[in-house]
């Protein structure tokens, strides 16, 4: 560390969960002086506690409400491309250990050691998601680590997420370094589907629903299944590879489906794969009246609750879109719902499954209860990281 890093004093009594493993700060746990209002969003800073003890540093933002971000124990650490390359080493080690591909999230933010920063790897495309200013100083050294560890051909900054604009960072898409093939896939549960990292969702994949999908692929063998929800086929398209003899897709966006029917092509399962654009609550309302019925009901919407504000409201609709999703699902069918939301609670989501499920006046037993695959770990001590939940019903 050099003489010039800044210190920040937490305000007495607040380093008690920061010592315990925290590593968040909010504002009004900082003596939030005028020299440090002044600091520039990002500025890795060295903490200490009301009595002057270091706790470590952290980069800071004193505009945030989550002002201090830890990056290590050690207050006087350097923050630079070994920094970098240390963390990401680690974090690679693990996905090797637990995939026999390179296709998987690399960095899961603060689970990583790496708060702020998302990185997906597709191959020898790298897809950098930074949502916190700390984590846009630190872009230059980031994309030097990442070049040295993996020698990509490509990579891709996805900086277009809403929470940046909490951080007072502008979105931007753009190629960081290389040349993107020019046809870039992925390849999971013996189906392939094109990726798009300038231009999809997110980062143009979304690994956390792996493990979730093959376990609804592995169901699947002979059924006739309903995908809602499907943005690009993932489930359903790996459902028809798996066997179903049929797989209907509805979503609402039609360039997502456009990329499903393609995926299918690819895949070699067009001829038991059909796309429809509609609102998942009314196509659900049409089958309803028509007496259609699916071995296997698949439901994965887009984050009800986006904010606490949200939650009274997704709890209605989670509820609602279980008991409609359990009137379309055969007896002895399988359904699943999925929630996205960090802020509707596992025991809440699966309690308003549960009561969607019976007053549709279906009974049945819960398969299959999960969040995110591994390549997504959770912090000990910040639940904000875990924020997938799926609840798999056998239906009586």
């Amino acid at each position: 560390m050099t003489d010039t890093r800044p210190t920040l004093r937490l305000q007495r009594g607040a380093d008690t969960r920061v010592q315990r493993g925290h590593p968040w700060v909010y504002s009004n746990e900082i003596d939030m002086t005028a020299e440090a209002k002044l600091l520039a969003p990002g500025t890795v800073v060295r903490v200490e506690t009301v009595k002057g003890d270091p706790v470590g540093c952290a980069y800071f933002n004193p505009h945030s409400l989550i002002a201090l971000r830890r990056l290590s124990d050690d207050a006087d650490r350097a923050i630079d491309a070994g920094f970098l390359t240390e963390r990401l080493t680690t974090a690679l080690g693990w996905r090797q250990r637990m995939f026999d591909a390179p296709y998987y999230r690399l960095v899961h933010a603060e689970a990583d050691g790496l708060p702020g920063l998302v990185i997906d790897r597709f191959g020898d495309v790298v897809v950098v998601q930074a949502n916190t200013a700390g984590m846009e100083r630190l872009e230059s050294v980031l994309i030097e680590a990442l070049t040295e560890l993996l020698s990509p051909a490509a990579i891709v900054l996805r900086n277009d997420t809403s929470v940046r604009n909490l951080e007072g960072l502008p979105s931007e898409v753009r190629l960081a370094a290389g040349a993107l093939p020019e046809a870039p896939t992925v390849a999971e549960g013996g189906a392939v589907f094109p990726l798009d990292p300038l231009g999809g969702q997110k980062t143009g994949w979304f690994f956390d629903h792996r493990d979730n999908r093959a376990f609804m692929a592995r169901l699947s063998t002979g059924a006739r299944v309903l995908d809602l929800y499907a943005h690009t086929g993932g489930f359903g398209v790996q459902c028809a590879v798996a066997g179903a003899f049929q797989v209907d897709l509805i979503d609402r966006s039609g360039p997502a489906l456009q990329v499903a029917a393609l995926a299918a092509e690819m895949s070699g399962v067009t001829d038991r794969v059909t796309t429809r654009k509609a609102d998942a609550f009314a196509a659900l309302e049409h089958l309803i009246t028509a007496g259609e019925t699916y071995d296997v009901v698949i439901c994965d919407p887009p984050a009800f609750a986006k904010s606490r504000k949200d939650v009274g409201g997704a709890a209605k609709a989670y509820r609602k879109l279980a008991r409609l999703a359990a009137q379309v699902t055969a007896p002895g069918g399988v359904l699943m719902l999925a929630s996205c939301s960090f802020h509707m609670e596992a025991a809440s989501f699966a309690q308003q499954t549960a009561r969607g499920v019976t007053e549709a006046g279906r009974t049945g037993r819960v398969l299959r209860r999960a969040g995110a695959g591994a390549d997504h770990p959770t912090h000990p001590h910040l639940p904000e990281s875990a924020y997938l939940k799926a609840e798999v019903f056998a239906l009586d």
